[in-house]
């Protein structure tokens, strides 16, 4: 009996392990075995001419970003970028949800007009887009010269290119905000809004105290991703600017590129990439302890 009883536990053990295996073989095989492959190669001299010799020079490539003025242009634009996607994207998003939230002819249509920037795949984003900031003939400058403001060098200017790769970001986040919080807002309780406005709460305010408390958690999680999504985003900075003009758009990820291909220096460009991913795990900690100090003090 008692070899009968430890069998039929080792079984469910058994294929418990066996579930968790594979996933966990990917993320050594294409996740961890790369990340740590690359924080070696940030501590060695590796050139992209001969990759297996790089000799080990340890925080000499850190000591080079930190002498080296384009490194922290690189570092404020992306966190300026961030911070623009994610003020004005979650924000688009919110509201888009909340606009077509509640029923009204033709809402089916809306929500598909909505979720074309998140449908459509980045290059073809980035060539659309590059046809109406186009400097002659783009839609665009078009419009702003029958308002008769002129033309703009939406692409080329250094006080324009940062504003106008982030609209495109946001074009393409705030469908994806806009599902999330929707998705939310279908587990706000009826009963208890249509309580708030018997009561004699207005709109605003039943939004701030019934609506907001429940959309707030995917709001936050939106905007973390979105963050996140935002340092490491390559194609569209790249494709509309390639980091240009004068490292005016450079971010972290377009500076690795830059590094790496043009400048052949793969172990200096895994310093960039590890700054990189320093940066993001800063976000995404600094956001996990405001949720527990949040949750704590709502405990009290």
């Amino acid at each position: 009996m008692m070899k009968g009883h430890k069998r039929s536990i080792s079984l469910p053990r058994l294929a418990a392990y066996g579930f968790i295996l594979p996933p966990l073989l990917y993320l050594v095989v294409f996740m961890f075995w790369p990340l740590g492959r690359q924080m070696y190669m940030s501590l060695t001299n590796t050139r992209i001419i001969n990759p297996n010799h790089g000799r080990f020079i340890g925080l000499g490539n850190y000591e080079r970003l930190l002498s080296d003025p384009s490194f922290f242009q690189s570092v404020r634009v992306t966190l300026v970028y961030a911070v623009l996607a994610v003020i004005f994207g979650v924000s688009l998003g919110v509201i888009s949800a909340l606009a077509i939230d509640r029923p009204f002819r033709g809402r089916a249509i809306v929500r598909s007009i909505l979720l074309f920037g998140w449908a459509v795949p980045n290059v073809a984003a980035s060539l659309i887009w590059l046809w109406m900031y186009n400097d002659r003939s783009g839609v665009l400058n078009r419009i702003t010269e029958a308002l008769g403001l002129g033309r703009y060098a939406w692409l080329t200017s250094t006080d324009l290119a940062l504003a106008a790769v982030v609209v495109v970001t946001v074009w393409q986040v705030a469908p994806f905000v806009m599902l999330v919080v929707l998705a939310a807002l279908q587990s706000v309780p009826g009963e208890v809004r249509e309580a708030a406005t018997i009561d004699g709460a207005d709109g605003l305010s039943t939004f701030r105290m019934v609506t907001l408390p429940h959309i707030r958690p995917a709001i936050q999680l939106a905007a973390l991703l979105v963050c996140v999504w935002s340092i490491r985003r390559f194609d569209i900075i790249y494709l509309l600017t390639g980091g240009g003009p004068v490292g005016s758009t450079s971010t972290l990820v377009v500076k690795i590129r830059q590094v790496a291909f043009e400048n052949h220096e793969l172990g200096l460009a895994s310093a960039y990439g590890a700054v990189g991913l320093v940066l993001a795990l800063a976000i995404a900690g600094l956001h996990f302890l405001f949720e527990q100090h949040r949750m704590k003090w709502m405990s009290r």
